[in-house]
Parts: C-alpha cells; sequence; structure tokens
C-alpha cells in the first residue's frame, strides 16, 4: 500500500456471489473514488479467486487504485453463509498488525487502524464479533444486496411493514408453548396465511405470493440468523444499499425515513457493474470454463437468426426449480419449437440436467448450456433478446443496464418483489405463473388469477409469453426498457442520486 494512505475501510459479506459481487465492485469504486483510502475485503475461501478476478474488471491499465484494494481470505468456511470467520483478522486489523491471506499464504503490511466496516445484514456473528471488540470507535455500516422493498418487509420494523424482530417473538412463544424454538421461528418467518401485504408504490400482494416455489436450502443455517436480521440492522450505524431510486424510490425512500429515526443514514450505491471494456469483458469470460465457446456461439447465433433473437436462461448462482424441474424442460421443449435460440446457465449446485435433455439440446443445434456463463458479455451481445430470469437484484440490475427486457420466474427473498416491478410498475417484462408450485399455486392478488401449475399449462404459457416477447409487444417493453435503461446509467453520474449518496459517504469519515 501506499504511503499516503490515510483511511481504512474493511468490507466483508457472505458467501453468496449475489452478495459479493457488488461489495467488491462497490470498494473498487471507492478506491477509484478517493485516492487516500485502503480498502481490505474480507473474502472466504470459496469465493476468493472469483473475488480476485472480478476486481479486476473494474480497473484500466496503468490505473494504480488496485494498489489500494487488498482480497484476504480469511479461511474457509464451515456452512453456506461463512459468518463467524472474522475474530482473528480483525483483532490483527485493530492492532496495526500485518494479515497472512489463508488461500495464497501472501502477507500484507500493517495499515492504520479501520475506521469503518461494511458488514453484509445477513452477517450476525461478524457484526458482534466487530461490535464486541471495538465498540463504537469504528463504524459498522450494514449492506443490504437485495432489494429494498424485500429488505424491509422481512427484516424491517413492523411500522415500515416488516415482520420485526422474529427471535424475541419467537423465544417468548417457544418459552410459553414449549415447542422448540427452531420449530417457532421457522413458521413465524415461512408460514403465509393469506394476509395482504401493501408497501409504498407496488401493487397489493397475498403474503404468500412472496413464496411462489416450493424451494428450500441449508437446512437450519438459515433459521440461525434470519430472525436476527432485524437487530443486526439496530446494531448499525447505516446502510448501504445495492439498489438505486430509478427501480424503486419508494421503498429506498422508506428506508431512509426509518433509520433517520435513530439518526442513521442510508446511502444508496447501485448499479454496481464493472465498466463494458475489453479488460473487463476478459476478465469475466475466463470466469467460464466455456467462456471462449459461448462468445462463438453468439456470434453465429446472431449470423443465423439475427439481433434480439436469443433467450438467456439463468436461475442465479443458487435458485433452481428443485422440486419441478419437468416444468423447465417443457419450458425449453417450447423454446426448441418456436426456434428460439437460447444459453441456459446451470451454476446453481441444485441443477441437474438430464442426459436426454442435454441430447435434444445438442441435436437442436441453437442451445447451449453452460456451468457458468459470462452474464454481462451475453447481455451486451446485440443477439441477446430476453433474459428469463429468476429475478435476483444482480441479475435484474445488469439486464436494464443492457436494455434486455425479463421475462421473471421468483422463487423466494428479492424475487417475487423484482417480478411485480417488472411486469406491474415498469412493464419492461413478463412473468411466468405456471411455473408456480407450492404454495405459489394459490389465487394471486394482483391478478385474481390462480395458476393451474400443469405441464400442458406450462407450455400454453411458455408459447403465449414467447410469441408476445419476440413480437410487437416485446419490442414495447424494449423500448421502455431503454427509458429505464437511462435512469440506470444515470445514477452515477455526477448529478446522480448514487454517486452524490457514495461521495456523501466517503466525507462521512
Amino acid at each position: 500500500m501506499t504511503p499516503t494512505t490515510r483511511t481504512h475501510l474493511v468490507a466483508n459479506c457472505i458467501q453468496a456471489w449475489g452478495h459479493a459481487r457488488p461489495l467488491v465492485t462497490f470498494c473498487a469504486h471507492l478506491v477509484k473514488m478517493q485516492t487516500d483510502l485502503c480498502v481490505t475485503l474480507l473474502s472466504t475461501g470459496i469465493l476468493f479467486d472469483r473475488l480476485t478476478k472480478e476486481a479486476a474488471r473494474n480497473f484500466g491499465d496503468g490505473d494504480e487504485s488496485p494498489q489500494r484494494l487488498r482480497i484476504v481470505c480469511m479461511g474457509a468456511a464451515t456452512d453456506l453463509i461463512g459468518d463467524g470467520l472474522i475474530e482473528p483478522m480483525w483483532k490483527a486489523l485493530i492492532a496495526g498488525e500485518s494479515l497472512e491471506c489463508q488461500q495464497t499464504g501472501t502477507t500484507y503490511d500493517p495499515l492504520p487502524a479501520p475506521t469503518v466496516v461494511i458488514l453484509d445484514f445477513f452477517a450476525i456473528k461478524n457484526t458482534r464479533i466487530v461490535r464486541s471488540l471495538s465498540g463504537s470507535s469504528v463504524k459498522i455500516y450494514s449492506w443490504w444486496s437485495g432489494l429494498a422493498y424485500s429488505i424491509l418487509y422481512q427484516f424491517g420494523d413492523a411500522h415500515v411493514g416488516g415482520l420485526g424482530n422474529i427471535r424475541v417473538r419467537a423465544e417468548e412463544e417457544s418459552r410459553k408453548s414449549g415447542r422448540p424454538y427452531h420449530e417457532v421461528a421457522t413458521e413465524m418467518f415461512y408460514t403465509k396465511y393469506g394476509g395482504v401485504v401493501r408497501l409504498p408504490g407496488l401493487p397489493p400482494m397475498y403474503d404468500y405470493d412472496n413464496y411462489p416455489q416450493d424451494f428450500e436450502f441449508g437446512g437450519d443455517t438459515l433459521i440461525e440468523f434470519l430472525p436476527q436480521v432485524n437487530e443486526h440492522i439496530a446494531m448499525t450505524d447505516g446502510a448501504l444499499l445495492t439498489s438505486f431510486e430509478s427501480w424503486e424510490k419508494d421503498s429506498i425512500q422508506v428506508a431512509r425515513n426509518w433509520l433517520a429515526e435513530t439518526g442513521r443514514p442510508v446511502y444508496t450505491t447501485g448499479p454496481l457493474l464493472p465498466p463494458a471494456s475489453k479488460t473487463s469483458v476478459a476478465n469475466e469470460k475466463i470466469q467460464s470454463p466455456e467462456g471462449a465457446e459461448i462468445e462463438a456461439f453468439l456470434g453465429e447465433m446472431l449470423s443465423r437468426s439475427g439481433e434480439h433473437s436469443l433467450l438467456y436462461i439463468s436461475f442465479g448462482s443458487i435458485f433452481f426449480p428443485v422440486k419441478t424441474p419437468e416444468k423447465l424442460w417443457a419450458f425449453l421443449e417450447v423454446v426448441v419449437e418456436l426456434n428460439i435460440p437460447f444459453i441456459m446457465s446451470a451454476a446453481s449446485p441444485f441443477c441437474v440436467v438430464p442426459d436426454e435433455v442435454r441430447v435434444k439440446v445438442k441435436s437442436y443445434g441453437k442451445g447451449l448450456i453452460s456451468t457458468w456463463t459470462p452474464q454481462q458479455m451475453i447481455l451486451d451481445h446485440p443477439v441477446t433478446g430476453w433474459y428469463l430470469s429468476h429475478g435476483g437484484q444482480n441479475g435484474v440490475t445488469e439486464a436494464i443496464a443492457s436494455c434486455v427486457p425479463l421475462i421473471m420466474w421468483p422463487f423466494t427473498a428479492d424475487q417475487p418483489m423484482n417480478a411485480v416491478l417488472v411486469t406491474d410498475v415498469h412493464k419492461v417484462g413478463y412473468e411466468l405463473l405456471e411455473v408456480r408450485s407450492g404454495s405459489g399455486l394459490q389465487k394471486i392478488f394482483r391478478t385474481g388469477y390462480t395458476p393451474v401449475g400443469t405441464i400442458d399449462a406450462v407450455k400454453a404459457e411458455a408459447r403465449d409469453v414467447l410469441g408476445k416477447a419476440f413480437g410487437k409487444d416485446g419490442e414495447d417493453k424494449r423500448a421502455r426498457m431503454r427509458v429505464l435503461q437511462q435512469a440506470l446509467l444515470s445514477e452515477w453520474e455526477e448529478d446522480g442520486t448514487s454517486k452524490r449518496d457514495v461521495s456523501a459517504f466517503l466525507e462521512s469519515f
């Protein structure tokens, strides 16, 4: 690090790519904006290599800023979340000692003790460790990686439309009833009774509309920390939102008002995307084992089928229709039937592609299935016309930035509300309803429709939606997406909200 370093910021998030990718991009933004700032990004082993490559996408040749962004591995996580590893690293940091990367063995020189730390809003243990060791001498900012609407609903106080402090209520109910805490907490967080969720700027939804897919992962891991997120937010000195005002202005204002009640700021930071430079594209491509093949495929499909002809399919790095995979294969049958070129990402650990599907795709000749796709390269390519997405915040942001309208297949978390923003608020896409399962096969509040959920219904809806998407109605939605794209890109211009907010954040320490 340079001897001019005067300010030291530390960042850490859980080992989920949707949380980590925007954070490393944000850290790159910070060191480029403030020349005397050093950032230490603490990573788990599983994400270390990918974060290092992703960081490189944010810097050009001859840029000295990367020297002030160091990515240090804390070690291997023992669970899905990777929370609680920070203690030895934090002790060394506040003592002004050197750090040793547990992945590479590299020793990093001592730096001034950090005055600011950014911690994932799911990192309950790390937040408590930092607060117990440093008290109020360091400012802790909560990293809200996702849609503000969803975070407010699941983890906000009751008066802002949230579920409040579930841990306290679950412990009290457990004492009264004698039922196990995990059972009570799971019921409070996940069980839905058909109540109506009303949030400013969104049409009303039944509570179960936020769980349109029967999907479970993580066992007891999630219920260990989800009921405590509300308390994590209360322990912090402010929040950094990966979202942006042109997407969900009303909810961001609710978040600002909520934290302002206790004198804490909320800063928007989105969109957080690497620049579309040759260096950035090259560094993204090498993260995929099929990167070169995908690039060649895109070019071939452009030559054979023309601009906006390809459908990109991705459910992110975790989600997949595990309970009803046959619905995805039925959807793909219709894609082939309609002669639509496609690329499908199969990154989820839950994704198992049957051999017969792979054989059909290969014989089709206009489809490609990859274990990890260079998503921005695909979305930015002129052949890409539509993006079938689960609706995670990263993917939606990238789609808007690339002006690619969306077909939504949401599961849980921020995805169902993002689907409503796509379809009902901004009108830049469609939502698939017949692919729903579990509680999702109930009456939908905003439409009054009850999905049938059969394979025949899935195929009929696929023909209808794809026919519209690649027709006149789809072009109208693409035109609206262009307007939204310009609004998104302006967030980081000199007078943009995110640029102003991040500048104010840097000036606050």
